[in-house]
C-alpha cells in the first residue's frame, strides 16, 4: 500500500503546483498532508493549461480518485509486471517491455511505450530495440508529472491501439516505467474514444484487472476529455 494523494507521491504527480496543505487518508492506512490544488481557470498557475475549474465538469478527480482506491481509502502498486486489462490489451511495466521472450510468449505484435526516454524515468526503448522481432513500436515522450499535457497524444495512442486491434491476432502492450500513471491513463483514453465508455467506465474497467494511479493532472485530463465527448454527442451525459 502507499499513501494517498498526489502529494504523498511525488514520482506520480507530486506537490509542486499545490498551494494549501489538508489532511486526507494515506494510501497506507494513516492520516497524511496533501496539498490541495490551486482554483484552475481562476488566476492559478496553470490555468493557462488545464483551462474551466474543476467545478465545471460532470465529474471530479476526486470522484476518480475514489475510484483507484479500495474501501479503507487506500490506494495499490500493481501486484504484476503485465495484466489484461480488456481482451487484447497488456498493461505492465519496463521489464516486462525489455523481455522480448516474455512479450512474445504474451503474443505481443504492438508495443506502445507512454515513457520514451533516457532518464530513470523513462524507458529506453525504440523501434530498433524490437527489429526483427515482428513487433512493432510506437513512442510517446511523456513525463509522469501533473503538469505534463498527456491529453495531447490520447487521438495518437488511440490510433495506434485500434490499428493494432485490426490485425487479426493483433496484441498490444502499453506500458511506462511501472505500468501505473502514464500508460494506464492512456488506455482510459482509447476506451473512452473508441469504444464509447464515458470516464469513470473506462478507468473501473482498467483498475478491476490492475492496480493503477494516474496523477491529478492526468486524471484531470480524462474528466476535460470526459466533458469533450459529452459536448460532441459522443458520450451520454
Amino acid at each position: 500500500m502507499v499513501p494517498a494523494g498526489p502529494a504523498a507521491r511525488a514520482g506520480h504527480g507530486g506537490s509542486a503546483q499545490r498551494a494549501v496543505a489538508v489532511t486526507e487518508r494515506g494510501r497506507g492506512g494513516s492520516a497524511r498532508p496533501r496539498a490541495a490544488a490551486p482554483r484552475e481557470g481562476g488566476g492559478g498557475p496553470l490555468g493557462w493549461l488545464w483551462g474551466p475549474a474543476m467545478s465545471d465538469y460532470r465529474i471530479s478527480v476526486e470522484e476518480l480518485n475514489d475510484l483507484l482506491a479500495n474501501g479503507s481509502g487506500c490506494y495499490s502498486l500493481p501486484s504484476a509486471h503485465s495484466n489484461e486489462v480488456v481482451p487484447r490489451i497488456h498493461l505492465g511495466n519496463a521489464f516486462i517491455a525489455k523481455n522480448i521472450t516474455r512479450l512474445q510468449r504474451l503474443g505481443i505484435t504492438h508495443v506502445l511505450n507512454a515513457a520514451e526516454g533516457k532518464s530513470f524515468m523513462h524507458v529506453n526503448t525504440n523501434a530498433e530495440f524490437y527489429e526483427g522481432t515482428g513487433i512493432r513500436y510506437h513512442g510517446i515522450k511523456a513525463n509522469d508529472t501533473q503538469e505534463f499535457n498527456l491529453s495531447r497524444y490520447f487521438e495518437e495512442a488511440a490510433d495506434f491501439i485500434e490499428k493494432a486491434l485490426s490485425q487479426k491476432d493483433g496484441q498490444v502492450f502499453v506500458h511506462c516505467r511501472e505500468g501505473y500513471s502514464r500508460s494506464p491513463t492512456l488506455v482510459i483514453a482509447y476506451l473512452m474514444l473508441r469504444q464509447n465508455m464515458d470516464v469513470k467506465s473506462a478507468l473501473c474497467t482498467v483498475r478491476q484487472k490492475r492496480e493503477i494511479g494516474p496523477n491529478d493532472g492526468f486524471l484531470r485530463q480524462l474528466c476535460q476529455l470526459n466533458e469533450q465527448l459529452v459536448k460532441e454527442g459522443k458520450l451520454k451525459p
